[in-house]
């Protein structure tokens, strides 16, 4: 007789088509970019000289210098970054070279993907996870898990993979990518997978080691950047645990080869100071650590008009490549 309290046997993986999915965030909702605004740095200089305000001025005012001088300006994510509609403020950032390095999670990837595809991302879990639907769906795991092929088979990183996919692929709505950008301009976009973390790896045609590969030669690129960062600016957005421990790592390499002091600052933005990102990103590594509290969708528009400003002001900024 069959054991009552025996668990059913598993019945096979259910993947449905994207376009039966609801999104949640639409590209209708996306971050506009302006050029510099007359009057805006008037405005931004005006602000108090007191606690956060000083801050991100300081931020600024590093940021610009630092790229002047031909210095690293990196950011590290977490994906609520990408789900806020930021991405075309990052990427006027990187063509505008005030960005040169951008670093992320696997969830990233997915939001940066699934945008590029099909103008839209972010499912709702709460919905989908009762019947276990939530993260099952077919063309964002074909593309990331094709991308990730991509990364074994031409030796390449999986962050340049995923741009390079999308642009061969020549997705709708790829000038919202980041990784796309980041690929077309010849910026290090390095993405930093925790297994188990992302909906691609529950697609059971995954390569796991051509992930675990790909990942790894973007981890040794984020170091080289690392290494490269004295007198330079790191930035950590959103992201409370992977990109802290990431980079905490990654500098260990960077003194280790002999490259790296403590002549370089760093600024962790979030809505909650997190441990990791207030210990291995502001406190440990540099000379000098900033903190700044704010929602995401609010304090990078204000930064990047910030930095666009600034360097128009100073007579540096570039026109978008």
């Amino acid at each position: 007789m069959p054991d009552p309290n025996s668990s059913p046997a598993p019945r096979p993986l259910r993947i449905r088509p994207l376009a039966e999915r609801k999104n949640l965030v639409r590209k209708e909702d996306f971050a506009k970019v302006l050029p510099p605004v007359e009057g805006f740095l008037q405005w931004f200089e005006a602000l108090p000289d007191i606690y956060g305000s000083k801050a991100l001025k300081q931020v600024v005012d590093r940021i610009v210098t630092a790229r002047q001088q031909g210095k690293e300006v990196g950011i590290s994510l977490g994906a609520h970054v990408l789900k806020v509609g930021l991405s075309p403020l990052l990427i006027d950032l990187m063509r505008r070279g005030l960005i040169t390095h951008v670093a992320t999670n696997g969830a990233s990837a997915i939001h940066d993907w699934e945008t590029a595809y099909q103008g839209a991302t972010s499912e709702d879990v709460a919905q989908n996870l009762p019947d276990g639907s939530f993260g099952f769906w077919r063309e964002t795991m074909t593309g990331l898990n094709g991308a990730t092929k991509r990364a074994g088979e031409r030796n390449e990183g999986l962050g340049q993979a995923i741009g390079r996919a999308i642009l061969d692929g020549e997705l709708p709505y790829r000038h919202l990518s980041v990784f796309a950008e980041a690929a077309r301009l010849g910026i290090p976009a390095t993405v930093h997978v925790a297994f188990g973390c992302d909906i691609t790896h529950m697609d059971p045609d995954l390569d796991g080691a051509a992930l675990g590969a790909a990942t790894m030669r973007d981890f040794w690129i984020f170091a080289d950047t690392v290494g490269r960062l004295e007198r330079g600016v790191w930035l950590n957005v959103g992201s409370a645990v992977i990109m802290p421990e990431v980079f905490l790592k990654a500098v260990s390499i960077a003194r280790n080869r002999g490259q790296l002091g403590t002549d370089f600052l760093t600024c962790n933005f979030d809505m909650i100071q997190q441990y990791r990102a207030v210990t291995n990103v502001v406190q440990r590594p540099p000379k000098e650590g900033r903190s700044i509290l704010a929602m995401h969708e609010i304090v990078l528009p204000l930064l990047h008009q910030a930095l666009v400003s600034t360097a128009a002001a100073r007579g540096c900024l570039q026109e978008p490549r």
